[in-house]
């Protein structure tokens, strides 16, 4: 059976290889082909990022009454990274193979950071919580389909 962790954590490491992808092509000089693979990350985890926006957080929030929990700190954190990619993005438009790869690795470290206590805590809260709720919060999430 699907669970909330296991389809969001199953999203995070789709989201990890199209990112390692745009470093892989970075480290072989091709940046038309890093840009394409970092698009493709930017577009999959922003897509991520609403999934949880949208849908788990609101409902969590709505079940739980907990607003100013964990959910608040996954929404700062959101934001940092979207800071991040964006300069990253920046930086790969720019040909500056140095400073992206600086910028992708505390991307890296913040994103491992943030999925561990999404993956450890917070997904594993959600499907505790929100049972009844499962089906209806998968559907609107495959609703919410990600770019390939």
């Amino acid at each position: 059976m699907t669970t909330i962790r296991s389809y969001m954590t199953d999203d995070h490491r789709r989201c990890d290889d199209l990112f390692a992808d745009a470093e892989q092509a970075v480290g072989k000089g091709d940046f038309d082909l890093a840009r394409r693979s970092f698009e493709h990350f930017h577009s999959a985890i922003l897509a991520h990022f609403d999934r949880e926006e949208k849908t788990l957080f609101p409902t969590f929030e709505a079940k739980t009454g907990l607003s100013m929990g964990p959910t608040q700190v996954m929404r700062m954190e959101h934001e940092q990274l979207r800071g991040l990619m964006t300069n990253a993005a920046a930086a790969l438009a720019a040909g500056q193979a140095d400073d992206y790869l600086g910028l992708a690795d505390t991307l890296v470290i913040m994103m491992q950071q943030h999925n561990m206590k999404e993956e450890n805590i917070l997904y594993p809260m959600c499907d505790q919580h929100l049972s009844a709720e499962l089906s209806a919060v998968l559907a609107h999430f495959d609703a919410m389909a990600c770019p390939a």
